[in-house]
This record gives structure tokens, sequence and C-alpha cells, in this order.
């Protein structure tokens, strides 16, 4: 059984920064999985965010390319998603993910306000 469970969410301001963590627990080796961030508003469907695989590789969408930066932790079995330059667009419930095989695993979200 893995969990996961998200940190660092709140309201900030247009412009400003925020670095949101995620820990995973259960039986698992965390540092062969790839681990993802992804949003979601409501009435909307999730939405890719980063990416960081186990060799460190990275891939963000368009719309935060620049600004965001995914970094994992492998002895404290965490991952790191540090928001930059935040615009009201950007608000949402941020999720984090590990892929195990075909699967993901989510955790319950953290929520992310940016006030214009």
């Amino acid at each position: 059984q893995v969990q996961l469970v998200e940190s660092g969410g709140g309201l900030v301001q247009a412009g400003e920064s925020l670095r949101l963590s995620c820990v995973a627990s259960g039986s698992l080796i965390f540092g062969l999985y790839t681990m993802c961030w992804y949003r979601q508003t409501p009435g909307e469907q999730r939405e890719f965010v980063a990416r960081i695989t186990s060799l460190g590789n990275t891939n963000y969408p368009d719309s935060v390319k620049g600004r965001f930066s995914i970094s994992r932790d492998n002895a404290k079995q965490m991952v790191y998603l540090q928001m930059n330059n935040l615009k009201p667009e950007d608000a949402a419930v941020y999720y984090c993910a590990i892929e195990i095989g075909t699967r993901q695993y989510w955790g319950q979200g953290t929520q992310v306000t940016v006030s214009s």
C-alpha cells in the first residue's frame, strides 16, 4: 500500500512563490519510480503539471515551463514542486502521484489560491 501526503498549499498573491511537498510512505523503493504533480479546478479535468523520473529527468507543459520546478529527495521519499511567479490561473488543488507499473497512486491534494 502506497500513501502520498501533500502539503505546502496556501493563499498567495500573483507573482509570489510557493513550494509544495509530497511525502510517500508504504512498502516501496521510492527512488525507482516516476513522480508527478497534477492540478485540478472544479469542473475541469486533472491537468499534468510536472514529472520527474527515477533518473531525475523532468518535463513540464508549456503553461508552467520556466516558472515551476520539480525535484525529489529519495532518502526522504519526498518530491517537491517549486512554483514561482504564480498567476491566478495556477489556482487549483495540486496532487502528487507516483507511477508504479501501469498504476498511479494519488495523494489527497493541497489547495493553492492565487489572488490577483
